[in-house]
């Protein structure tokens, strides 16, 4: 069942997205060669509880971080720890915050250092495509008119989509109806309304969509051991049109 949220719940979603985005703008800063995954965790917990928030992942099914932190191969999911960064890398960084019973997620993959053309590449896509899908959260279209326009593009420019993990509904939980995969044929699925609230994630492969779980039980990484991408917007659709809550 789709929640429909309304206009004093959104003001709620607004500052869960504002803390959100602040955030990973201050992760983007802190990311460089030379830093550890864990480091970059405890700046993000320390801003967040700094605003009243809580870490929405931590603790959550058991999670230990306050950030995934998935660099190159790895897909989603990823433990902070004492990786150092390196000039290079790419890494996923996967952010929530609950504040005032509701919650906030976004996400943005950041090149450390320099990084190869084809990394370039993927990165510009996989944001690019992540705009696609929004641009098509509107009243009136079906929700798998956003899967469709994320799979196009990311298939037109050579890579693959994630089949094993999607978006989703947000609110007062952090994974509500509907899941919102980055694939399929458009005119399908839920009529799209005002109220309603998406965490949209294009999860985008260099090579096969393909994926499997580390003994760790959480990181997630590709088949084939190539790098992967991961961007994510929760947006609200608003009477006065589309608003994405996670933008600075």
């Amino acid at each position: 069942m789709i929640e429909l949220k309304n206009a004093n719940q959104l003001v709620l979603m607004r500052n869960a997205g504002r803390i959100v985005a602040e955030t990973l703008a201050l992760i983007r800063e802190h990311a460089k060669p030379g830093v550890t995954t864990l480091e970059l965790d405890r700046i993000a917990e320390k801003y967040i509880r700094a605003q009243g928030a809580i870490p929405a992942f931590k603790g959550y099914n058991g999670f230990p971080a306050t950030l995934c932190t998935s660099v190159n191969e790895q897909v989603v999911h990823g433990i902070p720890g004492l990786r150092i960064l390196e000039s290079g890398d790419i890494i996923s960084i996967d952010c929530g915050a609950l504040i005032e019973g509701y919650f906030g997620d976004a996400a943005v993959t950041l090149p450390i250092g320099e990084v190869g053309e084809d990394l370039q590449k993927l990165l510009r896509v996989t944001e690019e495509s992540l705009m696609q899908g929004i641009a098509q959260a509107k009243v009136g279209n079906r929700l798998y008119d956003v899967s469709n326009a994320v799979q196009t593009h990311v298939e037109e420019n050579g890579f693959s989509v994630v089949r094993d993990y999607v978006g989703h509904g947000i609110g007062k939980a952090m994974h509500e109806d509907p899941q919102i995969p980055n694939f399929g044929k458009p005119g399908r699925g839920p009529r799209l309304e005002v109220g309603m609230a998406l965490a949209i994630e294009p999860m985008v492969n260099m090579g096969t969509y393909e994926v499997q779980t580390l003994k760790d039980r959480w990181t997630v990484v590709t088949k084939d051991n190539r790098p992967s991408a991961h961007f994510e917007h929760t947006v609200a659709i608003t009477e006065n049109g589309l608003e994405i809550l996670t933008r600075c």
